[in-house]
């Protein structure tokens, strides 16, 4: 028997305990062995769960016991969370995550105390939840030089833009009703704003380069600034909005990494990625285009993601993972500034101010204000531009 504790017993991780009992016979098949949960942290109580008998307060009980082999941290954030796992690392356990959070920002130090005391720090539900995406990157697509990773990596904001889209709805009406649905949090920050997206990019971009980014060092920008006009708009030109996390590996050496709205092709298979769902593109230099779609959040596609994590490990408890990536600082950044896309433009300006300023300007007929597409700019070189307009809107094209 391979126990298992898990800290936290919200909706991932009552989802974690739920899929092993479930799925106990099939899971065992897979893992060589019977996988069971001996513990469950949480401070609170539940009287009324048919798992109360497995439920503990205090951590040291996991901590000190030499039976429990792996441990499922579902409680999140860097606080708590940081401390019981780096406690459990270093007790000699290995640890299965889904805290996107605590990976980007402490990924770097966990993982280099889990090799040190030869156990495994797994999370592959901490970027794409139910998706597998981190494993197919690390075995699957190992031969190839990763080139290129973008998609929609959070399924509260492309909820949120689908229905605006769709509707013609405001974003503070779609964010209220997505509230309310149980899609979006009451403190939506993290999501809206691109942080989740910026964190999941951070971890994906290290597993696929082998070299860190520190959450700090991506641009991020949310989708506040999206209206229903813009959209409209898009779609005249053949294009649908979309907040992508991109990262990319530049000639030089250096990874240029961000978050923020991008028009897409309305062929692409990007642009119907709808509602809650999230679709990533890994682009190798042997495979060309692959793309991961699914949903990525939820209480029983997260824990799938990491019960396969519990699984892995499984067949790893002699010899652990070889899963790691260097720190990167600033030199090994190139700024979003020096990317060069094409751009969508909408302004109140006349035609006449905007061909002054962009020669090759596309404006789009029957658009709200003035609305165009230019030609491959640079930020640091548009920026300039189109404060002289002024601009109302202006975001990257994804070819």
């Amino acid at each position: 028997m391979l126990n298992v504790a898990v800290l936290g017993f919200g909706t991932v991780g009552c989802g974690v305990v739920e899929v092993i009992t479930s799925n106990s016979e099939k899971i065992a098949k897979s893992a060589g062995c019977e996988i069971g949960v001996k513990y469950i942290v949480d401070i609170r109580d539940f009287p009324d769960s048919k798992y109360r008998e497995l439920l503990v307060k205090d951590f040291a009980t996991v901590e000190n016991d030499p039976d429990v082999r792996v441990v499922v941290e579902t409680i999140g954030g860097v606080g708590v969370a940081y401390e019981f796992t780096k406690r459990s690392l270093l007790a000699g356990k290995n640890v299965v995550t889904s805290n996107k959070e605590l990976v980007a920002t402490r990924g770097t130090e966990l993982l280099a105390i889990a090799k040190k005391m030869n156990v495994n720090y797994l999370f592959e539900a901490s970027v794409g939840g139910g998706i597998p995406i981190l494993r197919p990157i690390t075995l699957c697509l190992s031969a190839n030089r990763i080139e290129e990773v973008y998609g929609i990596f959070n399924g509260t904001t492309n909820y949120i833009i689908t229905a605006m889209s769709s509707r013609g709805a405001s974003f503070g009406d779609v964010l209220k009703e997505a509230q309310a649905m149980g899609y979006a949090e009451a403190n939506p920050a993290a999501d809206i704003e691109g942080l989740d997206t910026c964190r999941k990019v951070s971890i994906i971009a290290a597993l696929s380069f082998g070299k860190h980014i520190d959450p700090d060092l991506i641009s991020t920008e949310g989708i506040s600034g999206i209206t229903v006009e813009d959209m409209k708009n898009a779609e005249l030109a053949g294009y649908r909005i979309k907040l992508l996390g991109r990262a990319l590996m530049g000639a030089d050496g250096r990874i240029t990494a961000y978050v923020a709205p991008h028009l897409v092709n309305c062929g692409s298979l990007i642009s119907g990625t709808d509602g809650v769902m999230n679709a990533i593109t890994v682009r190798g230099n042997a495979t060309g285009d692959v793309m991961f779609y699914g949903p990525g959040a939820g209480s029983l596609p997260t824990a799938s993601a990491v019960v396969g994590d519990i699984i892995d490990i499984a067949g790893h408890l002699e010899k652990r993972k070889d899963i790691g990536w260097e720190d990167c600082g600033p030199d090994s950044v190139a700024g979003v500034g020096e990317l060069r896309t094409g751009w969508y433009v909408r302004t109140a300006a006349g035609k006449d101010a905007v061909k002054a300023l962009f020669p090759d300007a596309s404006f789009i007929d029957g658009a709200s204000y003035t609305a165009f597409i230019t030609g491959e700019n640079c930020a640091d070189e548009i920026r300039p531009l189109l404060e002289k307009l002024p601009a109302l809107s202006a975001f990257r094209i994804l070819d």
